[in-house]
C-alpha cells in the first residue's frame, strides 16, 4: 500500500470501514440499507477529500484492518473444519479405529492387479 496513490488508499480504507460498519451494525441489530448507504457515502467523501493529508494514517489502518480481518477469517475457517470433522466423525490422525467413521478401509492390492503404465 505504500506505493499506491493516496486516492486508492482512501478507497480501500473506505471499503474496510464499510465492511466493519456492516459487521458491527448487524451484530447490534440496527442495520438498514439507508444507514449503510449514507455511511459509505460520507466515508468515501471524507477520505477522498483528505486522502493526501491522511496517507500515512490510511497505510496504518489498512495494515491493521487486513491483519484483524484475515485473523478472524482464519479462526472461523479452522473452527468450521473442526466442527465439520467432529460431526462427520473423521479422525485426521487415524490414531485409533472408531466405529462409524467415514474413512475408507484400504484393501491390500494383489501383485497380479498391479499393471505398468507407459
Amino acid at each position: 500500500m505504500e506505493l499506491s496513490s493516496s486516492k486508492f488508499k482512501a478507497l480501500a480504507v473506505s471499503a474496510g470501514f464499510s465492511l466493519w460498519f456492516f459487521i458491527i451494525s448487524n451484530a447490534i441489530g440496527i442495520f438498514s440499507i439507508e444507514l449503510m448507504a449514507s455511511f459509505v457515502a460520507i466515508i468515501i467523501i471524507v477520505t477522498q477529500i483528505f486522502a493526501v493529508k491522511l496517507s500515512k494514517l490510511l497505510d496504518i489502518f489498512a495494515i491493521y484492518n487486513t491483519k484483524i480481518f484475515l485473523g478472524i477469517l482464519f479462526v472461523i475457517i479452522i473452527s468450521l473444519y473442526g466442527i465439520l470433522f467432529r460431526v462427520l466423525r473423521i479422525d485426521l490422525l487415524r490414531l485409533q479405529k472408531q466405529q462409524e467413521t467415514y474413512w475408507l478401509d484400504i484393501e491390500q492390492l494383489k501383485v497380479y492387479r498391479i499393471f505398468k503404465q507407459y
